[in-house]
């Protein structure tokens, strides 16, 4: 134990392991407060649609050698997140199936632009760490990191000023907007912020990973708890924990940071899956 404590000590000694950390647990905080809106609303697999997208984005402003790939991830990511959510009002394309095409296409012509037009010696491992967030959290840039932070942090102020808004949008539309709350705005704000989380989780867990970094801890809470304000305070604790487990185990293990969290958070589902069972029993 001594052993592993003063491991960690040494770890933590380096600035870059600090700051993925803070961002990592921001990330985690954001993802897990949107994510209860988004199981309720229906809409768990806009995260899959919105990361593939965002992949596209990375991969075109690669190729366009972009410093910073999240000032064309970011707008191309938003737009759509806007696209979608209105899309489930379209009687002639549904939600779902706009999630789909989008997360199909933007997938696929992602990586064949990545073919065709990278100069990348090392194709592979640049989709793979687009994909399933490799190493990339441990080696942020100072940019980054502030942009993170200052964008997680305004997400977060955003979800505690339209608690109520985002309460009423969530379980009864139609009686938001009959009440006075403009839900339109309330349900472009939730998109906006979605795609933020998502662009800014690709440095986490990666395009492919990110839906179980929004889902879980909403799950897993809801396996326990009923009331909204109880499940989203657990699902915000339990994804900042299981974050914070996720990124030191990756550290002390050498395991992928974004495919270990992800573990750790189906392991904490899998226990809130066995309780809510013993509970709903007594």
């Amino acid at each position: 134990m001594s052993g592993i404590l003063s491991q960690l000590q040494l770890y933590f000694s380096f600035p870059f392991v600090r700051h993925a950390l803070i961002v990592g647990v921001l990330i985690a905080l954001c993802s897990s407060l949107l994510g209860v809106t988004l199981v309720l609303k229906r809409l768990s697999f806009i995260g899959d649609g919105l990361s593939h997208l965002a992949f596209c984005s990375m991969a075109i402003a690669g190729i366009l050698h972009f410093t910073n790939q999240m000032l064309l991830a970011l707008p191309l990511t938003v737009l759509c997140a806007i696209i979608l959510l209105k899309s489930g009002q379209n009687t002639r394309i549904s939600g779902d199936a706009a999630v789909a095409v989008i997360s199909v296409g933007a997938l696929a012509f992602g990586y064949l632009f990545m073919n065709i037009f990278s100069t990348s010696g090392n194709l592979s491992g640049d989709v793979c760490t687009i994909l399933f967030g490799s190493t990339s959290i441990l080696t942020l840039s100072t940019v980054d990191m502030w942009l993170s932070i200052i964008l997680s942090i305004a997400a977060v102020i955003f979800f505690i000023l339209f608690y109520h808004s985002i309460f009423d949008v969530t379980f009864d539309e139609p009686f938001a907007r009959a009440s006075g709350t403009n839900a339109a705005l309330c349900n472009n704000l939730i998109a906006i912020f979605i795609a933020i989380i998502i662009v800014l989780s690709m440095n986490l867990v990666g395009s492919l990973l990110i839906s179980a970094l929004i889902i879980f801890p909403a799950l897993s809470a809801m396996r326990f708890f009923r009331s909204f304000k109880a499940v989203t305070l657990c699902a915000a604790i339990l994804s900042v924990l299981c974050a914070s487990l996720g990124i030191l185990i990756a550290i002390l293990t050498g395991t992928p940071v974004g495919s270990t969290i992800v573990a750790v958070d189906a392991g904490a589902f899998f226990i809130f899956f066995i309780l809510g069972f013993f509970r709903k029993a007594a």
